[in-house]
């Protein structure tokens, strides 16, 4: 389905929402409407009414729908359980929503890509222009879920909520976190005040925003953080909360390809003792931008900035952003910015600021003042 390129109002005012769901160790935009803006702090937590919510469940593999393997006391294979299966082991969740299920892949996370990227935003996209459901919920492995979060909240342009979750452990595991996960992300793609929020990621009872939500563990199922942020919202058995009201500032969505490859970007890791061969090979296999997943304040090796910078005057996108696990990269502090040529991912992480530059680049926005407002924007 081709997208037009639009802006997102933070505030979604159609009560839709789409669930992603995932795992870890992985394994036509809507119309949009003028709702008026929710209230902060708001609980949903009111009996659900006899006309259920519209839930429509994606599911992508991880580990989430992993089960054991009997050779390991740790190993399993992801993507071995149907969304039908996930959604039978959780009793009850049939009297929070109605729901529909759809397969769209069964892979691990880390095999996550960009045609089943474009896959699920147009399923949503149809779903919702459809009026299918009243929100969407993508179960997902873990490894990459804010990678894919971060995408649909940046192309999915209507106001329902779409909702991402995963799980640490597989589906047969002795304390399996999935079932537990599930019902929750089904809950808040379910409440009314989860509409106008954009893209989510729920686990472990807790709701995070895509721009920040990172993993930081690797087998710990209090996995999931928003370093610069904290979440935006709590779910147990009773309620949906939310710690404060949509943002009403408008946010731009962006127009995709039909078909994958995206344009190649590139994530150059900075170290000590590091010269400039990444970046001459990135180039050398047709990179259009590179990531500076840089030291400290976005920072790097001598003959690394002048290749980076080289490599920005002959048009190619250079984004500096950090190894760091939380802050902000700050724009012509450590490095100079205006003369290098390069552009400040300021808060967002390596990985999302690959994304964002493909899109841009999708985008024919090319200008490093204008993706610089694009990466303040994001």
């Amino acid at each position: 389905m081709a997208r037009k390129t639009m802006l997102r109002i933070a505030g979604l005012a159609v009560c839709s929402a789409i669930l992603v769901a995932g795992c870890g160790g992985e394994p036509a935009p809507a119309a949009q409407s003028s709702a008026p803006p929710a209230t902060g702090g708001k609980t949903s937590d009111a009996p659900v009414p006899a006309g259920l919510p519209r839930i429509s469940i994606l599911a992508t593999g991880g580990t989430i729908a992993g089960k054991a393997n009997a050779n390991s006391a740790v190993g399993y294979t992801a993507g071995e359980a149907s969304a039908q299966d996930l959604i039978d082991a959780v009793p009850g969740l049939d009297k929070i929503a109605q729901l529909t299920t759809e397969q769209i892949s069964n892979i691990g996370s880390q095999d996550m890509n960009e045609q089943v990227w474009l896959q699920l935003a147009d399923r949503i996209e149809q779903i919702f222009a459809d009026d299918r459901a009243d929100g969407v919920v993508v179960t997902h492995g873990t490894d990459t879920i804010e990678e894919t979060a971060f995408f649909l909240d940046h192309v999915v342009a209507a106001d329902k909520p779409v909702v991402l979750v995963g799980s640490m452990r597989p589906s047969t595991a002795l304390s399996a976190d999935g079932p537990a996960n599930l019902r929750s992300a089904v809950q808040v793609a379910a409440a009314p005040d989860a509409r106008r929020r954009g893209t989510m990621v729920v686990l472990n009872d807790t709701i995070h925003a895509a721009g920040d939500v990172t993993k930081t563990n690797t087998t710990s199922v209090q996995t999931f953080a928003s370093p610069n942020t904290g979440p935006i919202g709590h779910v147990d058995a009773a309620a949906v909360r939310f710690t404060e009201p949509p943002s009403t500032r408008r946010r731009s969505t962006f127009r995709v390809p039909d078909k994958a490859p995206f344009p190649r970007v590139d994530i150059v890791y900075s170290h000590a003792g590091m010269d400039a061969t990444q970046v001459n090979d990135s180039l050398g296999h047709g990179a259009k931008g590179i990531v500076l997943a840089g030291v400290g304040d976005g920072n790097t090796a001598k003959p690394v900035v002048a290749a980076l910078s080289a490599a920005a005057g002959k048009g190619v996108l250079v984004v500096r952003s950090s190894r760091v696990s939380s802050g902000s990269v700050v724009r012509n502090a450590e490095l100079d910015d205006d003369e290098l040529g390069t552009v400040s991912a300021l808060a967002l992480n390596p990985a999302k600021s690959r994304i964002l530059l493909q899109l841009l680049l999708i985008n024919g926005i090319t200008e490093p003042a204008e993706v610089q407002r694009s990466f303040a924007d994001a």
